[in-house]
C-alpha cells in the first residue's frame, strides 16, 4: 500500500472516531485544553479554531488573550493557503468556508505566522516521532514551511498513536502534542 492510500485508510478510521464522540464530551475536553494555556511556551501563538469534529480550542484562545497573549488565527485563501489574522475574542469570529470561523478583522498575510513563537496545528493523529497526519489538503503542510516556530499537534488523548504515520515527502513533522489529558509534550528538544 501507497502511503497516500495507509494515509486515506488512516483517516478515514480517525474521522469516523471522531464523529462518535459526544458535543458534551467534545466540550469537556476543550475545557482540559484551556487548562493548559500556561504551559504554553510562547507570547504569540499561531493557533486555529477547531472544528466540529476537532479538539474545541476556543476555551484554549480565550485563555491565552486572558493572559495577555497575542493569538493569530489562520484565514483560508480559495487557492487553499492560510494567511492569519488576530484572535481578539470568540465574538469577533465570523463563518467562512468549509465550516471553518475566522476572525472578521484585517489579515495579517501569509507571512504572519513568522511572528509566531509557537504554532498549533490541527491534526487527526500525531505519533511518537512527530509525524502529524492532517485532513489533506496541504494548507498547513504550506503554512508551516513559512513558520519559524515549533509546531505543536492538538489532538484526543488517544490519537497520540503508538503505531508509525505513513509520510509522504511534503508532510511536516511536529516538534510536540497539545492533548485535553496530558497536556503538552515534546518529542525531544523543542524544535
Amino acid at each position: 500500500m501507497t502511503a497516500p492510500e495507509a494515509k486515506a485508510r488512516l483517516r478515514a478510521l480517525l474521522r469516523e472516531r471522531r464523529a462518535i464522540r459526544s458535543d458534551a464530551e467534545r466540550a469537556a475536553e476543550g475545557e482540559r485544553l484551556a487548562g493548559h494555556a500556561a504551559a504554553l511556551p510562547a507570547q504569540t501563538v499561531a493557533a486555529f479554531v477547531g472544528t466540529k469534529t476537532e479538539p474545541p480550542t476556543l476555551a484554549l484562545l480565550a485563555a491565552l488573550r486572558a493572559e495577555g497573549r497575542r493569538v493569530l488565527l489562520p484565514v483560508l485563501r480559495e487557492d487553499m493557503d492560510l494567511e492569519w489574522a488576530a484572535f481578539a475574542s470568540p465574538d469577533a469570529l465570523r463563518p467562512a468556508r468549509l465550516g471553518l470561523l475566522e476572525p472578521a478583522g484585517p489579515s495579517l498575510g501569509l507571512e504572519a505566522v513568522a511572528e509566531a513563537q509557537l504554532v498549533l496545528a490541527p491534526a487527526l493523529a500525531v505519533d511518537g516521532d512527530g509525524r502529524r497526519l492532517g485532513q489533506g489538503g496541504g494548507s498547513y503542510d504550506r503554512a508551516l514551511a513559512r513558520a519559524g516556530a515549533p509546531v505543536v499537534a492538538v489532538v484526543f488523548d488517544d490519537e497520540v498513536l503508538d503505531e508509525p504515520i505513513p509520510v509522504e515527502t511534503h508532510d511536516r513533522p511536529v516538534a510536540g502534542v497539545l492533548t485535553p489529558g496530558r497536556g503538552l509534550r515534546w518529542f525531544g528538544a523543542p524544535r
